[in-house]
């Protein structure tokens, strides 16, 4: 890393800490007055588009959005691979309202968590999978009913660029229980913000939102069967822009 760009990772970070603390308070007294679409908007897409847009000016981290026409009407459930940090600022600006799952020691946070509790997020713990699995399904059930998208990172932590995590059932199963579709999308943000470390690096980020899937039936086995088809098209669109290892042809000839 040059030194000229470890100034400008050591300013990003500067301006996003002093932002977030900023605004963070200002909303403490603003939002809790504004009904739950306004106070997202105002606590959250506008300080995520501030993150995005110091990413683009300083660190020269910008981003194209394919599939943009699939997004639909009605607020379901966002499948993401996830590989950074910068995933989550630019869903949460593009998709509103939105609710995600998120570790429960995320709201002990100064500032940044106060503010994440104003916004209805499916806060679990981790070390009781079964209730977190019992929380995401009641509390995403009523979130989706009230017209918030609900966005779920089925790997369940972030995956190094290059590598896929395997998919869990639980985003598919909020999906299938309510009657509505999953909304796929595949990016590449870990390629240029890692996973771990300060290191960054400037270049364009691919966000592909598919078509919305829809289970075939209800039950168990339709879960799982639309589960496979999120992560076989995730894999398959991460392939197509060179942030996964094409399938060895031996290996298709196997499958086949």
């Amino acid at each position: 890393m040059s030194i000229l760009q470890a100034i400008r990772i050591f300013l990003f970070y500067l301006l996003l800490g002093t932002s977030s603390m900023l605004w963070c308070s200002l909303s403490f007294f603003i939002a809790p007055f504004l009904p739950f679409p306004k106070r997202y908007r105002f606590i959250n897409v506008y300080w995520c588009r501030c993150a995005l847009f110091l990413a683009r000016t300083i660190l020269g981290i910008r981003y194209t959005v394919t599939g943009a026409e699939n997004v639909p009407e009605q607020p379901c459930v966002i499948l993401s691979n996830h590989q950074s940090t910068w995933e989550t600022f630019f869903l949460s600006a593009y998709f509103s309202p939105l609710s995600q799952v998120l570790k429960r020691e995320l709201l002990y946070m100064p500032f940044f968590g106060w503010a994440m509790a104003m916004l209805r997020p499916i806060a679990i713990d981790r070390n009781n999978p079964k209730e977190a699995l019992r929380q995401v399904a009641s509390q995403g059930d009523e979130l989706l009913k009230q017209g918030t998208w609900v966005l779920i990172f089925p790997e369940g932590t972030r995956v190094p660029y290059g590598q896929i995590g395997k998919f869990s059932r639980g985003g598919t199963a909020l999906a299938v229980n309510a009657g509505l579709p999953v909304l796929p999308i595949a990016h590449n943000a870990g390629k240029f913000w890692p996973r771990e470390g300060w290191g960054k690096r400037p270049g364009t980020i691919e966000i592909v939102i598919g078509e919305p899937m829809y289970a075939e039936g209800t039950g168990p086995r339709a879960i799982a069967a639309l589960n496979e088809r999120a992560q076989a098209w995730n894999e398959a669109t991460q392939q197509a822009m060179g942030a996964l290892p094409p399938v060895p042809e031996n290996a298709e000839q196997n499958i086949a």
